[in-house]
């Protein structure tokens, strides 16, 4: 059975990750809506990516018998100075999560629960991976910063990108 301190504290991520998704989605309608459909793909498919973390962490819960408390999730922002801007505001966010999950596995080495600190190794490295993505990309902006053509070029390569279910 899973301490109640660990179960508050995953009932809370379950939370975050819900959160990022609701960004993501956000950040995929903003780049819709200024007519980059690359950049939206890519936001689409990290939104869909935070809903399986998220479902992680819940049928985790629910394999050790927890209760799941689905909180209120709070209103992301809209739209973004450019989409240098909304990549910064995206790593930003993700070194926010890479805290939030360091701090998990902290609480499981504290109360010697093998289990859940095992789990959490997998999102220890997504996090590694996401904070990776979103500097390439921040790079590739500020490489292109100016260039209307620049910014169509990553628009097209964004849009390659496609979602693999991990559940």
């Amino acid at each position: 059975m899973i301490d109640k301190k660990m179960e508050d504290a995953i009932n809370k991520q379950i939370n975050e990750e819900l959160y990022s998704a609701y960004l993501y989605l956000s950040m995929s309608a903003w780049f819709d809506s200024i007519g980059l459909k690359g950049f939206a793909n890519w936001m689409m498919v990290q939104y869909k990516e935070e809903m399986e973390h998220a479902t992680k962490f819940y049928q985790y819960l629910q394999s050790q018998g927890a209760t799941i408390k689905l909180l209120t999730i709070n209103e992301p922002p809209h739209e973004w100075e450019s989409p240098l801007h909304a990549f910064e505001e995206t790593l930003k966010h993700e070194q926010h999560i890479t805290k939030c999950i360091n701090g998990l596995v902290d609480l499981a080495e504290e109360l010697k629960d093998r289990a859940t600190y095992n789990m959490l190794q997998w999102f220890i490295n997504e996090q590694v991976e996401e904070e990776e993505n979103d500097r390439e990309i921040i790079d590739k902006l500020k490489l292109v910063e100016g260039s209307k053509h620049g910014i169509f070029m990553i628009d097209k390569d964004l849009s390659s990108r496609q979602f693999t279910s991990e559940i």
